[in-house]
């Protein structure tokens, strides 16, 4: 299958624009067939009345959140790493494993510009946040210009045991959440020591403090790490989006600002439209999403588990999820939850 291309998230990029993005990847023949696969009828007017997925997009949003939920959430409001993984028959396992392929969740892309204003590492688990600074560091030494900073952003999410080996075997000094992973990670790609600003509140729980700390490394833009306050604070911890929006009032981020943002690849659809949403759309500026190149030597001694079809069908509902939010945004102004 050809790869189905994400929204546009080149600056200042017209509603219009995004939405037939959208509209094209909700109604690509790798996700009609998934639907199918599983049973799907289609929105409201279903087969009946032509292309299941064809008409009114927000309703077809709404009907892929309301599908995905009851066939593709293996996490059931869990962290990732506890998520269920289903059992398929080999034709719907290489179905999925197709289709992910073809919706950007496998192959990773090189960044397509050689400058940026900014440039965004999100993290995630110990591995991830290690395999992700890594894979910046390498962008800037392999000559990716950066006028403005090299951004890791994380929360305050505890470390699981498994994650504090992964950072000890990596030799990684102890810690005890992401943004600590995320301060390890950056030592051991950057050649620092510490950091040379800190600010930051303690409030007393980590759903409602943050830090910043700024590292200098010889011959790169300054790198921060950054850690966020949640958006809703007596309900949960700090998401990717809370992350985004406290880093772009941080740094002052300006319209036209092209900005790369780096994840793993199973989450480039998802990531790309949360950060259009969170960023591109307030803020106006352009926004492009690449996944880790696991095949450079320097990524090779971090080894990641290759994603299963159950987690690749999770993401893309998160990827559908993200759409809906990024759609309501650009239609009506404001932000589905």
């Amino acid at each position: 299958m050809r790869d189905v291309p994400l929204p546009d998230g080149a600056a200042g990029a017209p509603p219009a624009r995004i939405v037939a993005g959208l509209r094209a990847w909700v109604t690509s023949p790798p996700l009609r067939g998934l639907v199918a696969r599983f049973g799907g009828d289609g929105p409201p007017g279903g087969p009946s009345c032509g292309d299941p997925l064809s008409g009114d997009l927000a309703a077809a949003l709404a009907w892929l959140d309301d599908f995905s939920a009851r066939h593709w959430d293996f996490r059931g409001g869990r962290e990732r790493p506890e998520a269920a993984e289903p059992a398929f028959d080999p034709r719907t396992a290489g179905q999925v494993l197709a289709a992910a392929s073809a919706l950007g969740l496998v192959r990773p892309v090189p960044p397509a510009r050689r400058a940026y204003a900014h440039l965004v590492v999100l993290g995630g688990l110990a591995h991830a946040c290690l395999r992700r600074v890594a894979y910046a560091a390498h962008l800037v030494r392999s000559g990716t210009a950066v006028a403005g900073e090299v951004a890791v952003l994380g929360s305050f999410r505890p470390l699981s045991a498994a994650e504090r080996q992964t950072l000890a075997d990596a030799g990684g000094a102890a810690g005890d959440t992401e943004v600590d992973a995320l301060d390890a990670a950056v030592r051991r790609a950057f050649g620092v020591a510490g950091p040379a600003e800190e600010d930051g509140v303690d409030a007393g729980h980590p759903h409602r403090s943050w830090s910043s700390r700024v590292w200098r490394p010889a011959g790169s833009p300054p790198v921060r790490v950054l850690a966020a306050p949640s958006g809703e604070p007596g309900r949960r911890r700090a998401r990717t989006a809370d992350t985004q929006r406290f880093w772009a009032e941080h740094v002052r981020l300006a319209p036209g600002d092209p900005v790369l943002m780096v994840t793993a690849p199973v989450y480039v659809p998802f990531q790309h439209c949360d950060a259009l949403r969170t960023l591109a759309v307030p803020y106006g500026c352009g926004i492009e999403t690449v996944g880790v190149d696991p095949a450079l030597p320097d990524l090779a001694r971090l080894p990641e588990p290759a994603p299963t079809p159950g987690r690749y069908l999770q993401e893309i509902r998160s990827a559908i999820r993200s759409m809906r939010a990024l759609h309501a945004a650009v239609t009506t102004g404001r932000a589905a939850r």
